[in-house]
């Protein structure tokens, strides 16, 4: 029984993929004919659009009578005769035309009615209300502007299996009305962005992707070779080291948004290339910083949202209220009960993360061993906004100390649905303590450590020249618009998400 399903099973296959071929060919077969007949839709240059379908929707009342023309991809077809409707898709969504034989001519409404579901046309005509009410264009001209060789996913069930979606993004956004408008909003949300920095008198600059020292960040880089210069260099990790030459170099306010790459793994959560953007203010700190993104994303929120309480997955996230600030000796004393300001030394730490299953390294100190805890016990609970502050200086080469409490350095990360949003410090200016960091992060790294820091000689001479106290963050750009659009996993807000290779 088992056997004779599988076999019905393979010979349906087997007719679905026949069945395929046979429209594919007949889709050629018409291209070819147009192409004898002169009518090559791919000869065609230009075509002028007056209107969007959604302009035509909202103006109605000035536009009712009037002649328009749009452009757009056929969605679907109604023939009946000597009459005919489609719905064309453009940008701004979609709308009806009515084409009739008497309207646009007898040759022309022939040529219209082999038209295939996919083709792209332009039509022109007037502006009218159907007797069931709906807005729609009584087509005058039709003009067939490319022909599609392909076949489009079933209307109804549209396009659902998600590695076709992120390998072939363009048939996403023409089936997934959804997927198009979380792109249109990625783009709003990084104009809002841009237009809020600028107000605050940022200058938007570009630094190298190629780089000699990939510094900046604890990740590991990809590698290629230079043929030119006959040298090995890395894709950047960070945007930092070159932005605080900048802030040495007197630009007080600097910002960059671009990619950044990292060899590592893929998850719902990082792609191995992504949106980072970073700033860097002169004479300010990193309170300076926590006050700056937490009117940022309010600013965000209300622009291209419409409020500043956002939706995400079953929970609603409050960007209007003050966002809840607390340490990370704080943060895990929370929640396990244990106060690190308690413990001695990393032999206690270390016991201590032996009795709670915390797994650490060899080469972990205490700060290490803090920050594994508040990854374990803390990091799931962060659902609203809420500004971790102070981390050990183990795991932050690049941060000012506390005057107070030098073993902790002035940082914070920013967590909302228990995720890192961005990461910021009161800058390490000191150029003799920063060569001491980067010879720990050496160390770490000749330990075993592939994500740490190596020296980067030029960035310290700019150090020796002098930087000015400066607060500095970076913000995971996908992680906000994954926010801002309600979408549960980083591939949904990239248009080209990393993939393996189908060869």
């Amino acid at each position: 029984m088992v056997i004779k399903m599988a076999e019905q099973q393979n010979q349906e296959k087997g007719q679905q993929v026949q069945d395929i071929n046979q429209l594919l060919k007949v889709r050629r077969e018409k291209l070819a004919t147009l192409q004898e007949n002169g009518k090559d839709p791919f000869q065609i240059t230009k075509y002028d659009v007056t209107h969007h379908s959604q302009d035509i929707k909202d103006d109605f009342d000035a536009l009712e009578g009037k002649t328009v023309t749009i452009a757009g991809r056929v969605m679907s077809k109604r023939v009946m005769g000597k009459a005919s409707f489609c719905n064309v898709q453009d940008l701004a969504g979609n709308i009806q035309s009515y084409v009739a034989r008497d309207s646009i001519g007898e040759e022309p409404y022939a040529d219209f009615k082999k038209y295939d579901v996919g083709d792209i046309v332009g039509i022109e005509g007037e502006v009218f209300k159907t007797k069931t009410g709906e807005i729609s264009i009584h087509a005058s001209k039709v003009t067939l502007l490319s022909k599609s060789l392909q076949i489009l996913p079933e209307k109804y069930h549209g396009l659902v299996n998600t590695d076709i979606r992120y390998r072939q993004r363009y048939t996403d956004l023409i089936m997934n009305e959804e997927v198009k408008k979380t792109f249109v909003m990625r783009s709003k949300i990084i104009s809002s962005i841009r237009r809020y920095l600028d107000g605050l008198g940022f200058l938007e600059v570009e630094t190298p992707m190629l780089v000699s020292n990939a510094g900046g960040a604890a990740a590991r880089p990809f590698e290629t070779h230079y043929n030119a210069l006959d040298e090995d260099v890395k894709l950047r990790i960070s945007l930092e080291l070159y932005l605080k030459r900048l802030i040495v170099g007197g630009l007080e306010r600097v910002y960059e948004i671009g990619r950044v790459f990292r060899n590592e793994g893929l998850d719902t959560r990082h792609n191995p290339e992504f949106t980072l953007m970073e700033l860097y203010q002169a004479y300010t700190d990193y309170n300076g910083m926590m006050d700056l993104t937490e009117n940022m994303f309010r600013h965000v929120a209300q622009e291209v949202c419409g409020t500043t309480v956002v939706p995400y997955g079953d929970v609603e996230i409050d960007l209007g209220s003050p966002f809840k600030r607390i340490t990370m000796i704080d943060a895990v004393k929370e929640y396990t009960g244990i106060d690190f300001d308690q413990i001695a030394d990393t032999a206690e730490a270390k016991k201590i993360a032996d009795e709670k299953g915390v797994h650490y390294e060899e080469r972990h100190t205490k700060g290490d061993i803090l920050n594994l805890f508040f990854e374990e016990f803390v990091e799931e609970h962060l659902i609203q906004p809420t500004f971790v502050m102070d981390h050990p200086v183990e795991i932050s080469p690049l941060t000012k100390r506390k005057p107070d409490k030098p073993d902790y350095v002035e940082r914070f990360e920013l967590f909302i649905t228990a995720r890192e949003m961005c990461n910021a410090y009161s800058e390490l200016n000191d150029p003799i303590d920063q060569r001491e960091r980067f010879k720990a992060q050496e160390a770490a790294l000749a330990a075993g450590d592939e994500e740490a820091n190596t020296t980067d000689e030029d960035f310290m001479n700019a150090l020796e020249i002098g930087m000015p106290p400066t607060g500095g963050i970076g913000y995971g750009i996908d992680r906000l618009v994954m926010l801002l659009t309600n979408s549960p996993a980083i591939r949904d807000v990239l248009l080209f998400p990393t993939m393996k290779s189908l060869n």
